[in-house]
């Protein structure tokens, strides 16, 4: 490693990096994160009766609209033409786990979309369930794989 930064100018100011010359691959992000909430919250979640509605299925849809976004929302984001953007829920013992994949097929990764997903959707079911449990933490958001595939030409 070179020892500089991409993302900072020749006079160290915040910079936009040029991807113009980089070669189109298919990119592909996973990401996932984790919600921990009491175990009445997580019975009115699997009952479906939080009065907000189904908090799964709005939370995977927020994700969803929020990794078509994560360029409106991180300055230096790329905007993409995303390929696909899948996001998963999943109730546990102690909470929800949340599961992005992005893909698409262009000049620079697709990590900050499935980081922006699982985050969102996190923070939804965080809203939607904050007037019955005062004591949850989201946590562990992290990338878990990221790949670059050449496109046959």
């Amino acid at each position: 490693m070179s020892g500089k930064f991409s993302h900072i100018d020749h006079s160290g100011k915040a910079n936009m990096v040029d991807v113009g010359n980089k070669d189109i691959q298919e990119r592909m992000a996973k990401a996932k994160g984790f919600i921990s909430l009491g175990l009445s919250t997580i019975k009115l979640i699997r009952e479906n009766q939080i009065k907000k509605g189904d908090v799964l299925t709005v939370a995977e849809i927020a994700g969803i609209q929020a990794a078509k976004n994560a360029s409106s929302l991180i300055p230096l984001c790329h905007p993409l033409l995303l390929t696909k953007v899948d996001l998963k829920t999943e109730i546990t013992d102690e909470g929800v786990m949340a599961n992005s994949m992005v893909k698409c097929n262009g000049q620079t990764g697709v990590e900050m979309e499935a980081l922006t997903a699982v985050t969102v959707a996190l923070l939804t079911i965080y809203d939607m369930c904050k007037a019955v449990d005062k004591e949850m933490v989201i946590s562990d958001i992290t990338l878990v794989e990221k790949t670059k595939t050449d496109l046959i030409k």
